[in-house]
C-alpha cells in the first residue's frame, strides 16, 4: 500500500469512528437527579477526547502522506528531535486531561461524599452469590440487628436477622428493590463472599460491594418505573445470573409497601413487578 493509500484509509477510518458517536447512540435516559450533570460531565469528555483523536489521525495521515516513499531513492534524515516542542505538548496534554479529572471527580463527590439529607429513606443491600437481597426496617423505620452468624440460606436468612431483637419483628427481606419517587433513598452496600457491583444504569453509577464493607450511597429517583439491576463485578461463574430489578414508586405506595409484614411484602412486591413493566 502506497504512503498516499495509507494517508486516506487512515482518514477514512477516523471519519467512520467519529460517525458512530451521531448514529443516535446514547445512554438510556437518566432517572435521578444527579444523571443530567453525569451525563453533561460525559458530554464534555467525549467532546474533547473526540477532538484529540482527530486531530492526531488528522496529523498522522498527514505524516504518512508528506513523508512517503516517493521511488526516487532519498535517504531518511535523522532527527534528534525538539525538546521545547515535547515540553509543550506534553504539558497541553497533561492540563486537559487532568481538568478533566478533575471536573469528574467534582461531579462523583458530589454523590458519594455528601451526607445523605435528614429524614432520608434507608434500605441495606447484600450481595452474594448470586442474588440480591434488599433488607428494609419495617413501619418503625428501624433495622433490627443482623450478625454474620446467624445467616443461614437454607432457612432464608440471608442477612443475619436476628429474630430475638424486637426491631427485627417489622423488618422485611426481599430479592427486588423499590424505592420512593422524589425523595431521597440512601443504600448501605455490604458483600458476603466476594466484591459486587451496584448497577442500575439509568441510575448514572455502579458502586462496589466489598466484603467487610458498609458502603454508603445516596440518590434521588425522579421517574417512575421498572428498571433492571445487575451485578456489573465478575463475581463467578454465574455471574450472568445476578440481577433482580429496582422499582421507583410513588412514596405512599412505598410507605404502604414497607409497613406490610414479611410474606405480605412478598406477595405485594411481586404485584408491583407486574405493574410497573
Amino acid at each position: 500500500m502506497t504512503g498516499r493509500a495509507l494517508a486516506v484509509v487512515i482518514w477514512l477510518l477516523t471519519i467512520f469512528c467519529v460517525a458512530l458517536f451521531f448514529m443516535g447512540w446514547w445512554f438510556p435516559p437518566s432517572i435521578s437527579e444527579h444523571g443530567p450533570a453525569y451525563d453533561q460531565q460525559f458530554l464534555i469528555t467525549i467532546i474533547v477526547v473526540g477532538i484529540s483523536f482527530v486531530l492526531a489521525q488528522v496529523g498522522l495521515g498527514y505524516m504518512v502522506w508528506r513523508y512517503r516513499d516517493t521511488g526516487r531513492g532519498e535517504r531518511a534524515l535523522y532527527s534528534h528531535g525538539s525538546n521545547r516542542l515535547e515540553m509543550t505538548w506534553t504539558v497541553i496534554t497533561a492540563v486537559i486531561f487532568i481538568s478533566l479529572a478533575v471536573l469528574g471527580q467534582r461531579v462523583w463527590a458530589s454523590l458519594h461524599f455528601q451526607p445523605a439529607p435528614p429524614g432520608t429513606a434507608q434500605i441495606e443491600v447484600v450481595a452474594q452469590q448470586f442474588q440480591w437481597n434488599f433488607h428494609y426496617p419495617g413501619a418503625d423505620k428501624q433495622f433490627g440487628r443482623t450478625d454474620p452468624t446467624l445467616v443461614k440460606d437454607a432457612d432464608l436468612n440471608f442477612v443475619g436477622l436476628d429474630a430475638s431483637d424486637p426491631l427485627a419483628k417489622d423488618d422485611a427481606v426481599v430479592a427486588s428493590l423499590a424505592v420512593p419517587l422524589n425523595r431521597p433513598i440512601e443504600l448501605t452496600l455490604r458483600a458476603k463472599d466476594v466484591t459486587h457491583s451496584f448497577w442500575v444504569p439509568p441510575l448514572r453509577f455502579k458502586q462496589d460491594l466489598v466484603p467487610g464493607m458498609n458502603i454508603k450511597v445516596h440518590f434521588t429517583a425522579n421517574k417512575p418505573g421498572k428498571y433492571e439491576l445487575a451485578c456489573a463485578e465478575l463475581c463467578g461463574q454465574f455471574h450472568f445470573k445476578m440481577k433482580s430489578y429496582m422499582l421507583v414508586i410513588p412514596g405512599n405506595e412505598y410507605d404502604e409497601l414497607v409497613a406490610l409484614p414479611q410474606a405480605q411484602f412478598q406477595a405485594r412486591m411481586g404485584e408491583l413487578l407486574k405493574k410497573y413493566q
